[in-house]
């Protein structure tokens, strides 16, 4: 069955309109607050959910926590998750890759590879995928936030090894609006220097004194924040729930509608002047890294075998396409002196991520030589100039350059979860204090089904989405290249592959808190076991073939490099593992206002598709060959402070972390061709956050701060161990200021960096960086809010991402940055 999410929208907005609202949560004067008295309120939230056995008083809690409320989301105005998480003390959020599949770390703890691997996503209590580093697959391509979410919730280690499978470091709740709040609103937003265009709206309320809902959605159409020349952002979501409360408890169902696609953005050429430690980025001629893209409006469909080795294609127009149904049960009840929760939800998640992803940048001039065909010349192969040769390859689009880039392509057949999470708690009273006992069991099943196919290609520097595919014609005048591609094999052998997975994670666990008088003393254990079976495929570099591909009878050296994947190369998967986790803690409460707590934990994530296809696994029999490479443990220790009195609150945490790391990375070859290679370490950090606020009458200040102090201390590679991790920065730091009255609220966000090194080799340097985000809210009238947001006001060039270990010869590496300045406005109308 075919979804349609305007079609769906459509339908929502039909329900809103035919529902006739009852009454909302009574606010101090004993009416119900409608949802236009809710965006004027500031929650001080004092409690806390995730993460914990049962919701408590922060400074009763000894965990590191945040929250942000969905007004402060409304204000920020975030292009993306990943941009909206970057507000989240502690968390690293490398927000560069457009709506999805962007990298996330915690406190010091690597980032290897891409994705969130020792975080966890959440919706409501629940993983949106069992592991957060599927290679470009991450977590975050499932994941939107709008008006659905009411309260984005941080846990930072700490019982987030024991109270999640595989978030030894952090897990980030998305917690949904469940009609508390009568009446909902609806927001038109468009980009003022971009093409976006985007619709939210939500409506919630009271059925009866019992029963309350909620539904809410976005579509959004547009070029997106870079230029790539066509529509690449198109879709959006529509998510409902329905709450009966009882005595002693609810029962609530819910559900999602996900069918959304937006540009994934990678690699960028940049020009690097300078040394290794005081380099010099700017961006080419007629090429900007913080505006445009190797995403063009010439560059679209390429063909390939599929996985059962027919013809076929795909088009990085596509982007990353998800699409997901999920339906879901939660409920809360008392069995005489016992709590139960009940949470379980199925998520039925496929897609495709297509996009193109550069290699290298070579001198045009060296380009016939560099493939084979010396004395060569180069001719358009699409776009508007399609046929032209290109007479001088020095002045070409003024950069002289070129790309090699590979256009990937991940249909993805089967990412569908099933999570089911039960736990009972019980409090007693034992000497004069508080026993909470909590036991539970947590279930999961998920899908990993899913092929990769790659065509490496050549295509010109040139922005403004004009970038056009580049052929190669030899001196006899024979075409070398096809339609733009140098092969359609990849950059190395066995990148054509076939995944057909399943993961299975049973996970008993407990705690106990202890609270009397001023001090609470808990510990918690969690047991995973994981069953893993399945089957791969990949090609061997002898696995090609010959198609004449434009049936033209003129056989090029392209046309005879197809890569297929044959049955018979078919290896299993099937092994198990088992580890323990565990977290012990005391909180001392000395006074009303101020807490202090120590915390040491130890928690691990478990190997998904990342060992596949290495020695870690037998080929024959599919039984794990390295054991140790079957999770990775993770060991911390916290101590921190608390306090909050007046409108003013302060969290200050050290931590020390442990890691040992089996996973597979993106670096560059002999060649200077980046690959994808093996590598076995180990890490330590260690440093201190800190989280603070104030509001004095209209004025606030809220502002998060990480030091950390990382090396690697065990390594395949001798030579690195001593080093700093690569993109580990001394310092991530956020402010947000702001001023607000009841006719207009103006503030900024700012979050920055200080530098780091683009590899572990320690050499090459990234430059520190503080982007601004500001924001104006206007308040004319009841029920209508204007708003402008500036995102990277200064339009500052914040680098993520440096393939180059050290300074290029050529002066010109591949590099991902943060979006430029963009601007939006909105109005938004509550009802």
């Amino acid at each position: 069955m075919t979804f349609r999410v305007s079609s769906i929208l459509l339908a929502g907005a039909a329900t809103v309109a035919l529902s006739t609202p009852a009454f909302a949560e009574e606010n101090g004067e004993g009416k119900r607050i409608t949802a236009w008295e809710a965006s004027r309120t500031h929650n001080d939230d004092t409690m806390i959910v995730t993460g914990v056995a049962k919701a408590r008083d922060r400074l009763d809690s000894a965990t590191s926590t945040s929250s942000m409320t969905d007004n402060e989301i409304a204000k920020i105005s975030p292009r993306s998750l990943s941009d909206l998480f970057r507000n989240i003390p502690g968390i690293r959020s490398e927000a560069s890759a457009g709506e999805a599949n962007n990298n996330y770390t915690i406190r010091g703890l690597p980032l290897v590879s891409t994705g969130a691997k020792y975080l966890q996503f959440q919706e409501d209590g629940l993983p949106v995928l069992e592991f957060g580093d599927i290679l470009g697959l991450g977590s975050d391509v499932f994941l939107r936030p709008d008006f659905n979410v009411a309260q984005i919730e941080s846990i930072r280690g700490g019982s987030a090894s024991t109270f999640a499978s595989n978030a030894p470091g952090a897990v980030v709740n998305l917690i949904s609006q469940t009609g508390e709040v009568e009446g909902g609103s609806i927001q038109a937003s468009a980009g003022l220097n971009y093409d976006n265009y985007r619709t939210d709206f939500d409506y919630g309320g009271h059925l009866s004194d019992t029963v309350r809902f909620h539904v809410g959605g976005f579509y959004r159409e547009g070029n997106g924040p870079r230029h790539v020349g066509y529509t690449a952002d198109r879709g959006g979501q529509v998510k409902f729930n329905i709450t009966k409360e009882f005595n002693g408890g609810y029962v609530r169902l819910y559900g999602k509608v996900l069918d959304d696609r937006g540009a994934q953005y990678t690699g960028m050429p940049i020009a690097v002047t300078g040394t290794d430690s005081n380099p010099k980025y700017e961006s080419l001629p007629n090429f900007s890294v913080t505006h445009d893209s190797v995403l063009s409006r010439n560059i679209s469909a390429f063909p390939v075998l599929d996985p059962n080795n027919n013809l076929s294609e795909f088009d990085v127009h596509n982007g990353g396409h998800a699409r997901a149904k999920s339906l879901g049960l939660e409920t809360r009840f008392s069995v005489g002196e016992w709590s139960i929760t009940e949470r379980m939800r199925y998520s039925d998640q496929s897609g495709d991520i297509s996009f193109l992803y550069p290699l290298a940048a070579i001198p045009a001039v060296a380009v016939p030589a560099a493939f084979g065909a010396p004395g060569g010349s180069l001719v358009y192969a699409g776009g508007p100039l399609k046929g032209q040769t290109i007479t001088n390859p020095l002045t070409l689009n003024g950069n002289g350059l070129v790309l090699f880039s590979s256009a990937i392509s991940t249909p993805i057949i089967s990412l569908n979860n099933f999570t089911n999470d039960l736990r009972t708690s019980r409090v007693w009273n034992v000497g004069g204090g508080d026993f909470t006992g909590t036991a539970g069991v947590y279930l999961a099943h998920q899908d990993t089904k899913f092929s990769r196919a790659l065509v490496d290609v050549l295509q010109d520097v040139n922005g403004n989405g004009n970038s056009a595919l580049i052929d190669i014609i030899d001196a006899n005048g024979n075409p070398v290249t096809q339609n733009g591609a140098v092969d359609f094999v990849g950059p190395a052998p066995a990148l054509h592959s076939a995944w057909n997975m399943e993961y299975r994670v049973l996970a008993p666990y407990g705690s106990f808190n202890f609270h009397k008088g001023k001090v609470s003393v808990g510990a918690s254990v969690r047991v995973d076991t994981g069953k893993v079976n399945g089957n791969i495929r990949t090609n061997s570099p002898g696995d090609v073939t010959t198609i004449d591909v434009n049936n033209d009878s003129v056989i090029t050296n392209a046309e005879r490099s197809f890569a297929f994947v044959p049955l018979a190369n078919n290896m299993p998967v099937n092994y198990r593992y088992h580890y323990v986790s565990y977290s012990g803690s005391v909180n001392y409460r000395a006074s009303q206002n101020f807490s202090t707590f120590a915390r040491y934990s130890r928690g691990a994530r478990a190997a998904a598709d990342r060992i596949l296809f290495t020695p870690a696994v037998n080929p024959v029999d599919g039984s794990l060959v390295q054991k140790s490479a079957a999770y990775d443990p993770v060991k911390q220790a916290e101590v921190g402070l608390k306090y909050r009195a007046n409108g003013l609150f302060l969290n200050l945490t050290g931590f020390w972390a442990k890691v040992r790391e089996t996973n597979t990375q993106l670096k560059p070859g002999a060649n200077g061709v980046t690959v994808l290679q093996l590598v076995n370490r180990s890490y330590r950090a260690y440093g201190a956050e800190f989280e603070g606020g104030v509001r004095h009458g209209p004025f606030s200040l809220t502002a998060g701060a990480t030091l950390t102090n990382a090396k690697i201390t065990a390594a395949d590679d001798p030579a690195l161990v001593g080093n700093t991790p690569r993109h580990q920065a001394g310092l991530i730091f956020q402010v947000m200021p702001q001023y607000e009255t009841e006719l207009f609220t103006i503030g900024a966000d700012v979050i920055g960096t200080t530098r780091s090194y683009a590899q572990d080799e320690n050499k090459l340097r990234m430059p520190g960086y503080a982007t601004v985000n500001a924001f104006v809210q206007i308040r004319p009238m009841e029920r209508v809010e204007l708003s402008l947001n500036a995102s990277n006001l200064f339009n500052v060039t914040a680098l993520t991402d440096v393939m180059s270990s050290s300074m290029p010869a050529s002066g010109v590496t591949i590099a991902q940055a943060l979006y430029g300045r963009t601007i939006s406005s909105s109005v938004r109308f509550f009802f």
